[in-house]
């Protein structure tokens, strides 16, 4: 399954549909191959093939030549990278020219996405930092001209954390206000990664069940103050369950909500969670870790476009999978039954909306009538921190 070869990007389009219509069946789908931002060397993923006592990662190489094989499938509408990938890939080889995939560059490197080996930055409170500019991801350099601009990318994801500690959130909404009046004044476009807190529930002090609702609460009082030339083009967050899901979405319709893919997981997981936030109104998903780490990337790809564009059911798609590997010569990582099952925990709810590993669920309001919110509510316990940042 390959797409045909495009000038129009299919993000452009899909934005506009969806001004048009915030619930049509259109979905974003995005590759987040930026983890050379957060990871250091085992940003690559792992060498499926590497000897006994050999390296266990990839190589940089190896892992912008996978971002080259995606590119060219045409199945994702953004190819999310580091700005330094993003140089080779957009400006030297001009791989975006003639494909219907945007490039992407992460815009800023907070320090809760600092996860080097040794290091304890996961669980400090997060400080806002980006490595890079807006002049170096759209043209390669600093200064530049008006026109050199149009050389590199021009989307940038810009994430933020808060952590109920007032001063700390403070200066991230202060630097995400000084990177929104900079991109604005550039013409540079962005998305807005909002992660859960990124310190102990000792330190944050809010409850597992209300981390949804402390995540939609943040978003919606930001956005509050943002006029519509300097919002974010959609969102990305962690999928907290149906009901907070449908909140959101329904707070605000010119908001687009997509969700992030999550760190480590079955491939049931992955397709189960997209399928699922897709049903309660989301309209874009970023997978990292889990598209990196599949055992045949394209094929993973594939999958999620196909349940994304409803062509296709999660468990279909896991069965599909596991047999294009058998044809591949390619052993699983784990067996088709053991690949079956769901280990996230925003995904464990009964028709009833109680979460099966007997997480608290919140209490039942009113719920809209829309089609997209006609299943039962559930929610997940607010899990905690690395594990988001490990989607990257």
């Amino acid at each position: 399954m390959v797409a045909e070869p495009c000038m129009q990007k299919s993000l452009d389009k899909k934005l506009a549909r969806l001004a048009q219509e915030r619930f049509h069946k259109t979905f974003i789908l995005a590759d987040a191959k930026d983890a050379d931002m957060a990871l250091g060397i085992a940003a690559p993923g792992p060498a499926r093939d590497a000897p006994a006592g050999g390296f266990p990662h990839r190589t940089l190489a190896e892992y912008r030549g996978q971002m080259r094989r995606i590119v060219r499938q045409g199945l994702i509408d953004i190819m999310l990278m580091s700005c330094s990938t993003s140089e080779q890939l957009t400006i030297r080889e001009k791989l975006f020219e003639g494909s219907g995939v945007t490039p992407a560059v992460r815009a800023n490197d907070a320090t809760d996405i600092h996860l080097c080996r040794g290091d304890g930055y996961a669980v400090s409170p997060s400080r806002p930092f980006a490595t890079t500019t807006i002049d170096h991801i759209q043209a390669g350099k600093s200064p530049c001209a008006s026109w050199e601009r149009a050389r590199g990318a021009n989307l940038g994801l810009y994430s933020v954390t808060f952590n109920n500690i007032p001063e700390m959130d403070r200066q991230t909404l202060q630097g995400y206000k000084d990177f929104r009046l900079e991109a604005e004044a550039r013409g540079f476009r962005h998305f807005l990664e909002v992660f859960d807190p990124n310190v102990p529930a000792s330190v944050h002090h809010v409850a597992d069940d209300l981390i949804g609702a402390f995540v939609n609460d943040h978003i919606c009082r930001l956005l509050a103050g943002v006029p519509t030339t300097s919002r974010p083009i959609f969102l990305k967050i962690a999928y907290h369950g149906p009901r907070y899901m449908e909140e959101l979405c329904r707070y605000d319709e010119s908001v687009i909500v997509g969700i992030l893919g999550g760190s480590e997981g079955t491939t049931y997981d992955a397709f189960k969670l997209l399928a699922e936030a897709k049903k309660y109104g989301a309209r874009a998903a970023l997978f990292g870790r889990k598209i990196n780490h599949a055992e045949d990337q394209l094929v993973f790809v594939e999958m999620l476009r196909r349940i994304a564009d409803d062509e296709i059911s999660p468990e279909e798609a896991v069965r599909a999978y596991h047999g294009r590997l058998q044809g591949a010569g390619i052993v699983p990582t784990r067996s088709l039954a053991d690949d079956m099952n769901i280990t996230v925990a925003a995904m464990r709810y009964t028709a009833g909306g109680v979460l099966v590993n007997g997480t608290r669920n919140i209490p039942e309001h009113p719920r809209p009538a829309r089609s997209w919110m006609a299943s039962p509510a559930g929610t997940s316990a607010g899990e905690s921190n690395r594990h988001d940042r490990e989607d990257l």
